[in-house]
Protein backbone atom coordinates (compact mmCIF):
# COMPACT_ATOMS: atom_id res chain seq x y z
CA UNK A 1 0.00 0.00 0.00
CA UNK A 2 1.13 3.40 -1.23
CA UNK A 3 1.17 6.44 1.64
CA UNK A 4 1.49 9.82 0.75
CA UNK A 5 3.28 11.91 3.49
CA UNK A 6 3.95 15.65 3.76
CA UNK A 7 6.77 16.77 6.46
CA UNK A 8 6.73 20.21 7.66
CA UNK A 9 10.64 21.44 8.25
CA UNK A 10 11.03 24.69 10.11
CA UNK A 11 13.72 26.41 7.31
CA UNK A 12 13.45 26.66 3.60
CA UNK A 13 16.14 24.03 3.50
CA UNK A 14 14.68 21.34 5.34
CA UNK A 15 12.92 19.80 2.61
CA UNK A 16 15.99 19.38 0.75
CA UNK A 17 18.07 18.10 3.14
CA UNK A 18 15.59 15.42 4.31
CA UNK A 19 15.20 14.47 0.68
CA UNK A 20 18.74 13.58 0.38
CA UNK A 21 18.66 11.91 3.52
CA UNK A 22 15.65 9.80 1.73
CA UNK A 23 17.83 8.89 -1.08
CA UNK A 24 20.16 7.31 0.83
CA UNK A 25 18.01 5.34 2.85
CA UNK A 26 15.86 4.67 -0.75
CA UNK A 27 19.59 2.81 -1.00
CA UNK A 28 19.94 0.85 2.13
CA UNK A 29 16.29 -0.49 0.64
CA UNK A 30 14.47 1.36 4.22
CA UNK A 31 11.60 2.89 1.69
CA UNK A 32 10.53 3.12 -1.67
CA UNK A 33 9.88 6.32 -3.35
CA UNK A 34 7.22 6.40 -6.51
CA UNK A 35 7.28 9.93 -6.09
CA UNK A 36 8.36 12.93 -4.18
CA UNK A 37 8.16 17.18 -4.64
CA UNK A 38 9.60 19.71 -2.33
CA UNK A 39 8.03 23.19 -1.45
CA UNK A 40 10.62 25.87 -0.20
CA UNK A 41 9.45 29.04 0.85
CA UNK A 42 11.89 32.03 1.85
CA UNK A 43 11.37 34.78 4.39
CA UNK A 44 10.01 37.55 2.47
CA UNK A 45 8.58 35.71 -0.41
CA UNK A 46 4.78 36.23 -2.07
CA UNK A 47 5.27 32.04 -2.73
CA UNK A 48 6.66 29.22 -2.34
CA UNK A 49 9.48 27.27 -4.82
CA UNK A 50 8.44 24.12 -5.75
CA UNK A 51 10.15 21.34 -7.42
CA UNK A 52 9.52 18.00 -8.08
CA UNK A 53 12.49 15.54 -7.03
CA UNK A 54 13.87 13.86 -9.65
CA UNK A 55 16.99 12.94 -7.86
CA UNK A 56 15.05 10.23 -5.80
CA UNK A 57 13.30 8.69 -8.42
CA UNK A 58 13.44 7.57 -12.53
CA UNK A 59 10.41 8.46 -13.23
CA UNK A 60 8.32 9.82 -10.74
CA UNK A 61 4.78 8.15 -10.87
CA UNK A 62 2.56 11.22 -10.05
CA UNK A 63 4.43 13.44 -12.77
CA UNK A 64 4.27 16.99 -12.86
CA UNK A 65 0.70 17.74 -13.65
CA UNK A 66 -0.42 15.84 -10.56
CA UNK A 67 2.01 17.83 -8.14
CA UNK A 68 1.09 21.30 -10.33
CA UNK A 69 -2.02 20.85 -9.54
CA UNK A 70 -2.02 19.98 -5.93
CA UNK A 71 0.32 23.29 -5.04
CA UNK A 72 -1.56 25.49 -7.43
CA UNK A 73 -4.83 24.26 -4.57
CA UNK A 74 -2.59 24.24 -1.51
CA UNK A 75 -0.65 27.39 -2.07
CA UNK A 76 -2.59 29.20 -5.12
CA UNK A 77 0.62 29.44 -7.18
CA UNK A 78 0.52 28.60 -10.75
CA UNK A 79 -0.09 25.29 -11.83
CA UNK A 80 3.51 24.08 -13.58
CA UNK A 81 2.99 21.18 -15.79
CA UNK A 82 -0.90 21.20 -15.65
CA UNK A 83 -2.54 21.87 -19.27
CA UNK A 84 -5.46 23.34 -18.64
CA UNK A 85 -8.57 22.20 -19.72
CA UNK A 86 -11.61 19.86 -19.30
CA UNK A 87 -8.65 17.00 -18.08
CA UNK A 88 -7.68 19.56 -15.30
CA UNK A 89 -11.26 19.62 -14.03
CA UNK A 90 -11.46 15.73 -13.58
CA UNK A 91 -8.05 15.30 -12.23
CA UNK A 92 -9.07 17.79 -9.21
CA UNK A 93 -12.26 16.17 -8.87
CA UNK A 94 -10.53 13.29 -8.35
CA UNK A 95 -8.14 14.36 -5.43
CA UNK A 96 -10.57 13.77 -3.01
CA UNK A 97 -11.07 10.27 -3.91
CA UNK A 98 -7.22 9.98 -2.97
CA UNK A 99 -7.60 11.28 0.43
CA UNK A 100 -6.86 15.08 -0.40
CA UNK A 101 -9.87 16.77 0.85
CA UNK A 102 -10.39 20.46 2.58
CA UNK A 103 -9.07 19.38 6.05
CA UNK A 104 -5.70 18.11 4.16
CA UNK A 105 -5.22 21.43 2.10
CA UNK A 106 -5.98 23.40 4.95
CA UNK A 107 -3.65 21.34 7.05
CA UNK A 108 -1.01 21.90 4.37
CA UNK A 109 -1.81 25.75 4.38
CA UNK A 110 -1.50 26.00 8.20
CA UNK A 111 1.83 24.59 8.59
CA UNK A 112 3.59 25.42 5.39
CA UNK A 113 4.53 29.10 5.30
CA UNK A 114 6.94 31.61 4.55
CA UNK A 115 10.38 30.76 6.26
CA UNK A 116 9.54 26.81 6.17
CA UNK A 117 9.63 24.03 3.75
CA UNK A 118 7.63 20.93 3.53
CA UNK A 119 9.06 17.47 1.49
CA UNK A 120 5.76 15.19 0.05
CA UNK A 121 6.30 11.92 -0.66
CA UNK A 122 4.45 8.52 -2.43
CA UNK A 123 6.19 5.76 -0.63
CA UNK A 124 5.71 2.00 -0.04
CA UNK A 125 7.36 -0.44 2.05
CA UNK A 126 9.15 2.03 4.41
CA UNK A 127 10.58 0.78 7.73
CA UNK A 128 9.07 3.34 9.33
CA UNK A 129 10.81 3.50 12.91
CA UNK A 130 14.36 3.03 11.29
CA UNK A 131 13.54 5.73 8.43
CA UNK A 132 12.20 8.10 11.27
CA UNK A 133 15.61 6.97 13.50
CA UNK A 134 17.80 8.00 10.93
CA UNK A 135 16.71 11.12 9.98
CA UNK A 136 17.22 12.33 13.63
CA UNK A 137 20.16 10.63 13.58
CA UNK A 138 21.06 13.48 10.68
CA UNK A 139 19.88 16.39 12.41
CA UNK A 140 16.71 16.52 9.73
CA UNK A 141 13.95 17.19 12.18
CA UNK A 142 10.48 17.51 10.13
CA UNK A 143 7.05 17.85 11.55
CA UNK A 144 4.47 14.91 10.01
CA UNK A 145 1.52 17.38 8.67
CA UNK A 146 -0.34 14.27 6.82
CA UNK A 147 -0.39 10.75 5.79
CA UNK A 148 -2.88 8.76 4.38
CA UNK A 149 -3.79 6.99 1.22
CA UNK A 150 -5.98 3.60 2.03
CA UNK A 151 -6.02 0.40 -1.02
CA UNK A 152 -9.01 2.24 -2.71
CA UNK A 153 -7.61 5.51 -2.18
CA UNK A 154 -4.30 4.52 -3.93
CA UNK A 155 -6.40 2.26 -6.35
CA UNK A 156 -8.23 5.72 -7.12
CA UNK A 157 -4.85 7.60 -7.65
CA UNK A 158 -3.42 4.97 -10.22
CA UNK A 159 -6.64 5.08 -12.04
CA UNK A 160 -6.44 8.74 -12.59
CA UNK A 161 -2.88 9.04 -13.52
CA UNK A 162 -3.75 6.13 -16.05
CA UNK A 163 -6.87 8.00 -17.43
CA UNK A 164 -4.77 11.43 -17.21
CA UNK A 165 -1.96 10.02 -19.64
CA UNK A 166 -4.62 8.57 -22.12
Amino acid sequence: MATLTVWKFETPEGAQQAEDALSRLQKQELITVLDAATVSWEEGKKKPKTRQANNLIATGMLGGMFWGLLFGVIFFIPLIGLVVGAASGAVFGSLTDIGIDDDFIADVRKHVTPGTSALFVLSTGAVVDRVHQSLREQGIKGELIETNLSSDQEANLRRMLEESEA
